[in-house]
């Protein structure tokens, strides 16, 4: 059995159950399975199959899933296509995939299928993937420069534990169990998104897509909602309502926070005031989910892992090994043999595992930082804002903020007798890398401090930070 049979089998056991939820519309199992042959007979008919890259630049729809699945029945290859990318990295996403699938017509330099065009004559979804071919590529967020794809194999997704039914009493099981009604939103090119969407249906639960952005907390209660996905920044905001409000989450199972660092204190207040719904993971794109706990376990850690996850600490860097791990970054051997090796995957997080086996993190063993929960290298900033010719050198750390759990900050040497323009800087750097990639504090210095080892060092500049 090939991935996503076991999809189609558990669409197919209860086809009159919600799987999708949208103001008035509901889409059922059945319903679900339906547009999924439709769209698998109309990709055909456009001339794609196995091998083919099939782009998905569609909004969080039922329609944008089904042809997320259909691409997969084909055994074509899903490259995610985020929105807002600028034009540069959207043409090396786009470099080497055969069509677009789309929700209105656009300019992409390929093929655009609009969704409402792939609806054909019912087929009966037969899976064509082969376990090693690469069935999905989900890109980083580019602040390398060029933006890696992170590649999942037909088998990852076969034999990983989220696109299977869940094993009897396993940690799995109960964490599904609270994903009566997931909160489905933001975009179906976010891998941890879709993961979880994964977790809902096959536990049989239904997902909800609000009709505008998410208004936490009071979109939890207004819609029913058992189970979302936050990150550090929004569940602050949560927590800063929550002071003043009450807010009714008795209906709350699960609310797992992730994507960057969480200080303890914040999630001591969040298990205070959201009670044992609350929940902490941590995984990466490369991995998925590693690591889940309740907010109120495991004081200081990440959780243990989860079930088909092993973790080994050496020295102090930590790996570990999931059948749901990507093979490799796309057409990039070098990057893959960075973190890949022996079937282990290298995090370059800095941590430690305790006595009773939770995972505590300390650091990174990378130069990133962390931004809305999207990955940004630090170096690809600095090169960016040095090749201003008013600045000589620049340097950028890493900052607790409150709102996007991670800023950038970047210290500037500006070049003998200039005045560098902020604003020109920040466009600069907007233009070669997006503008998310863009810092949010900037400070100006006359020279850079000196680690031992004769390199900039940047934990002197961050302590110099005055908040």
């Amino acid at each position: 059995m090939v991935h996503p049979q076991a999809l189609l089998d558990e669409l197919e056991r209860a086809p009159e159950i919600p799987a999708f939820e949208h103001g008035a519309r509901v889409t059922t199992r059945g319903e679900l399975r339906e547009l999924i042959g439709r769209f698998t007979a109309g990709l055909r008919a456009a001339g794609l199959g196995p091998g083919d890259g099939v782009g998905l630049a569609t909004a969080v729809t039922p329609e944008g899933f089904a042809a997320l699945i259909a691409v997969h029945v084909l055994g074509a290859r899903a490259v995610a296509v985020r929105p807002g990318l600028p034009e540069a990295q959207l043409r090396h996403i786009l470099g080497d995939v055969a069509a677009v699938v789309a929700d209105e017509p656009w300019e992409a330099g390929v093929p655009v299928l609009p969704v409402d065009s792939l609806v054909a004559r019912f087929t009966e979804p037969v899976p064509q993937g082969r376990l090693d071919d690469i069935a999905t590529v989900v890109f980083t967020s580019g602040s390398t420069g060029v933006p890696k794809g992170v590649a999942y194999r037909y088998r990852a997704l076969t034999e990983g534990r989220v696109w299977r039914p869940p094993v009897p009493g396993s940690a799995h099981e109960r964490l599904g169990a609270g994903f009566g009604r997931y909160l489905l939103f933001g975009s179906l090119a976010s891998a941890v998104m879709v993961e979880q969407l994964g977790v809902c249906l096959l536990a049989g639960g239904t997902a909800v897509i609000p009709q505008a952005p998410p208004d936490f907390p009071a979109v939890l209660p207004r819609l029913g909602i058992t189970a979302a996905l936050t990150t550090v920044p929004r569940l602050h905001r949560i927590l800063d309502v929550l002071r003043s409000e009450d807010v009714d989450l008795s209906a709350l199972r699960t609310l797992i926070v992730a994507g960057s660092p969480v200080p303890p204190h914040t999630l001591a207040e969040a298990a205070e005031r959201i009670g044992p719904a609350m929940h902490h993971a941590y995984g990466q794109t490369e991995t998925g989910i590693l690591t889940v706990c309740r907010a109120d376990e495991g004081l200081g850690s990440v959780g243990k892992p989860c079930d088909t996850v092993e973790i080994s600490v050496r020295e102090g860097e930590v790996w570990v090994r999931t059948p749901s791990a990507f093979s490799g970054y796309w057409r990039d051997g070098a990057a893959t043999a960075e973190v890949l090796r022996d079937g282990w995957v290298r995090t370059q997080d800095l941590g430690f595992l305790d006595a009773e086996g939770y995972l505590h993190l300390s650091g990174r063993a990378r130069d990133v930082v962390i931004v809305n929960a999207i990955i940004h290298y630090c170096g690809p900033i600095e090169r960016a804002i040095a090749a201003h010719p008013d600045v000589d050198q620049a340097y950028v750390v890493a900052v607790p903020d409150s709102l996007t759990g991670e800023a950038a900050h970047a210290f500037v040497v500006p070049a003998p007798g200039r005045s560098p323009d902020l604003d020109e800087v920040r466009k600069a750097v907007a233009a070669e890398l997006g503008e998310a990639a863009v810092p949010a504090r900037f400070s100006f210095v006359g020279a850079v401090p000196v680690a031992p080892s004769g390199k900039p060092d940047k934990a002197a500049l961050r302590a110099s930070i005055v908040d």
